[in-house]
């Protein structure tokens, strides 16, 4: 009877005990499913806070109510998201925020819920200091708080891996004092032991022969312990964190931010002093190891440089530039590379890194969708597709009491109209790379400074760079007549605040400045001068990059230039 009750015990122990073990073990198989992670990328939304012109393939697309709202149903679909940025958010931006320093982008952006980005060369137009108060807040030094609310600053971080604030000389002065008042301190309490030392010998020496002897009853005392620290070397360090881990799902996600090694070359030299730009792909390796050992296995660089491509929204047709070796040169520790800089689109796999890019100005979004192992942190699939930001949502209140606020305070300066056009005004290229607008923009260079009490300039030069939009006739951007172009407006074509230079060249070394346009760091991507009228020259693609331009062929208002006679030349402070 015993035996039976017994066996009756076990069974219903073990009937009570078999749905809390296949509980415990649905739990770990639960805990151990791979995670799905999603990334919302941006790049070179350049102030946009208002819908750019134009439309995108084929559709009004982006302006700040929108990327938000677009933002916000992507997130709603995945709640392990990330909202990141390729740089270039700021800078060469329109009137509504470049007026307030790209105040209202910042806060945009805060509102659109991003949280991690790379920096790019833009950010540098004002400066460094002026990059570290969009990441810290504060009024303008000069202006001050223009719209009469204290500036928070970015609630998203600034990363720079590959950019370090360079060892000043007065650092270096600071630390060679430094280090010789630290050696002559420290001389001087080795003889102070040394003497120490020698007078403790000489009274152990007198107690042996006389112990009532004045030598041997004399106090010897031991001078205090050396505890100066040895002044520490400067050392280069990155103007902003290299690098952020984000934990979401339980997974680690460890981001590098990096702008462009040639910054120094594309932005004013006073943006960039003291600051050194270092090899982007070296710098990825260094920081994804780092993060490595931190035990973070997902990991992407968020890079402001990219490439070009001949398909689609999300395709990689033909993908060249210079982020397809730096791409092929990161380490397979990396899994995600999010770029940006040539306001292009592309969804791309270089060797087994995922490489996107989501075009400009606020129209796009990369949706980058992620399964990770639970257990390891480690990347299991990768995918993306770019989504353009439609016009046909609702707006985010948020962003549209942010953009009404700064559209009431620039008004008075941005709708005020300054001429008139009867057609569009493009910076679309002939296949010599000419275009109509930066015709009309050296021309106008041109007419400010030919009076000889203003420059007497006899031709003006154009960086294509420097041309952001086009001008339309049919735009309406603060309620002037169709035709009628706007303070705005034009400060959109030109958003730079650079000034007129007017310099004395040679012949011979105008015909250098022009062979420049083809070598160096322009023999990938040529950057083609635009001119005012009466210059022409003639140039042959099939000749060697720096033989492209014949002397003879240089011509101003109908006479070839002389290789030894000087001419003035107008430029633009950037070019200067």
């Amino acid at each position: 009877m015993r035996r039976v009750i017994a066996g009756v015990g076990l069974a219903v122990c073990l009937a009570v005990a078999a749905p809390s073990a296949l509980a415990r073990v649905d739990a770990q198989a639960a805990t151990q499913a791979p995670v799905s992670l999603q990334l919302l990328a941006i790049n070179d939304y350049h102030g946009n806070i208002e819908p750019p012109g134009g439309t995108f393939f084929g559709q009004p697309a982006g302006g700040a109510e929108y990327l938000a709202t677009h933002i916000a149903a992507l997130k709603a679909q995945n709640p392990n998201t990330i909202v990141v940025g390729a740089g270039d958010l700021i800078g060469a931006s329109p009137l509504i925020s470049a007026l307030f320093h790209d105040e209202p982008s910042i806060e945009t952006l805060n509102e659109a819920g991003l949280q991690v980005t790379s920096i790019g060369n833009h950010e540098f137009d004002e400066g460094r200091n002026e990059l570290l108060r969009m990441q810290r807040g504060g009024c303008h030094p000069v202006d001050g708080c223009q719209d009469g609310d204290p500036f928070e600053g970015s609630d998203f971080d600034y990363l720079s891996a590959n950019v370090e604030v360079q060892i000043t000389a007065a650092q270096r002065a600071a630390y060679t004092k430094a280090l010789a008042s630290y050696n002559k301190a420290r001389a001087a309490y080795t003889k102070a032991v040394a003497r120490y030392k020698q007078r403790l010998r000489t009274k152990r020496a007198a107690c042996k022969t006389n112990p009532r002897s004045a030598t041997c009853k004399r106090k010897v005392t031991a001078p205090r312990r050396f505890t100066r620290k040895r002044p520490t070397a400067p050392t280069a360090k990155p103007l902003l964190p290299a690098t952020k881990v984000v934990t979401t799902g339980g997974i680690k996600v460890g981001f590098i931010g990096m702008t462009l090694e040639g910054t120094p070359s594309i932005v004013t030299p006073s943006g960039v002093a003291g600051l050194r730009f270092l090899d982007e792909a070296d710098t990825a390796n260094k920081y994804a190891a780092e993060l490595k050992k931190q035990g973070v296995n997902t990991i992407v660089v968020l890079i402001h440089e990219g490439g070009l491509q001949t398909g689609g929204l999300s395709d990689c047709a033909g993908i060249s530039g210079a982020i397809v070796d730096i791409v092929n040169r990161m380490s397979s520790d990396i899994d995600v590379v999010v770029s940006g800089h040539t306001h292009t689109f592309y969804i791309c796999t270089i060797g087994t890194k995922l490489v996107t890019s989501a075009s400009s100005f606020g129209r796009v979004v990369t949706d980058i969708d992620l399964t990770v192992e639970s257990t390891n942190g480690e990347v299991v699939t990768k995918s993306a597709v770019n989504t353009i930001v439609p016009r046909t949502i609702a707006k985010a209140p948020a962003e549209t009491a942010i953009v009404e606020k700064y559209k009431r305070l620039s008004a008075p300066l941005a709708n005020r109209v300054i001429g008139s056009i009867s057609a569009d005004i493009t910076r679309s290229q002939t296949p010599a790379g000419e275009s109509a607008l930066g015709d009309v923009i050296a021309d106008s260079q041109l007419a400010a400074t030919r009076d000889a009490a203003k420059g007497s300039a006899v031709v003006a030069f154009m960086n294509p760079g420097g041309i952001r939009t086009d001008l339309l006739a049919s735009q309406i951007s603060g309620g002037e007549q169709a035709g009628q172009v706007t303070y705005s407006e034009a400060f959109t074509v030109q958003p730079f605040g650079n000034s007129l230079v007017t310099m004395t060249l040679t012949g011979q070394q105008i015909d250098t400045l022009l062979e420049q346009q083809w070598s160096g760091p322009n023999a990938v991507a040529p950057r083609i001068l635009q001119v005012s009228n009466g210059f022409t020259y003639t140039w042959d693609a099939a000749k060697p990059n720096t033989d492209r331009v014949i002397i003879a062929d240089i011509r101003l208002n109908g006479q070839s230039i002389s290789a030894t006679a000087s001419y003035r030349v107008t430029v633009n402070s950037f070019m200067a």
